[in-house]
Parts: structure tokens; C-alpha cells; sequence
């Protein structure tokens, strides 16, 4: 997949996870709505400043965006495991497990 292409569909995704319009999306950019629209159609890609506003606003890295998600990758950050979920769904799941191992250790 093009760097291009792969890019638009990781901002769509991560945008739809996190439950964000385009319309919120460029509210939180300093942007105008119809320019979301145009990058996520590939009519316009952002420079490096609005790369960076889009994953601020989306809550992840701006590498996040360039990732190929359909390839494993061997690496063991807990993160890259979920890449998709919501950043909530993320933080409950960890709470979880550290509440479970806390309980795990207090038998003990």
C-alpha cells in the first residue's frame, strides 16, 4: 500500500475509533471542516505541523498514522497489540489486568 493511501485510511480509522467527526477533528486542528474531508478523499495531504495537530487530536503518535497495521511486528509494546481500540477501552483493559495481577499477588 502507498505511504499516501495507508495514511488516509490509518486517520479514518483511528478517527472513527475514537468516535471524532470530521467536523470535531478540525475544530481541534484549527482547521476547516471541508479540508479534513479533502485529505481523508486524497484530494490534499497535511505538511508535517498538521500531521502532528491530526494524531494530537487523535490521541496517538504521528507515526501511528504511516503504520502499516495489517502487518505484525514482533514487538512486545503492549500498545501495538490494540493499535485500534479506543484509548478508554485501552486504559479499562489495563486496569483490568493490573487489578487481576494485584488480586493474583494478594492470595499469596
Amino acid at each position: 500500500m502507498r505511504l499516501k493511501q495507508l495514511f488516509i485510511q490509518n486517520m479514518k480509522n483511528f478517527r472513527k475509533k475514537e468516535n471524532i467527526t470530521q467536523m470535531k477533528l478540525a475544530e481541534c486542528c484549527e482547521t476547516a471542516p471541508s479540508y479534513i474531508g479533502e485529505i481523508e478523499m486524497g484530494r490534499k495531504f497535511p505538511s508535517t505541523e498538521m500531521i502532528e495537530k491530526i494524531a494530537g487530536a487523535l490521541r496517538i503518535e504521528p507515526y501511528h498514522l504511516f503504520r502499516d497495521w495489517t502487518k505484525t511486528s514482533g514487538h512486545s509494546d503492549s500498545e501495538n497489540h490494540y493499535p485500534l481500540l479506543p484509548n478508554s477501552m485501552k486504559n479499562e483493559i489495563k486496569s483490568k489486568i493490573a487489578s487481576s495481577i494485584s488480586e493474583i499477588f494478594d492470595k499469596y
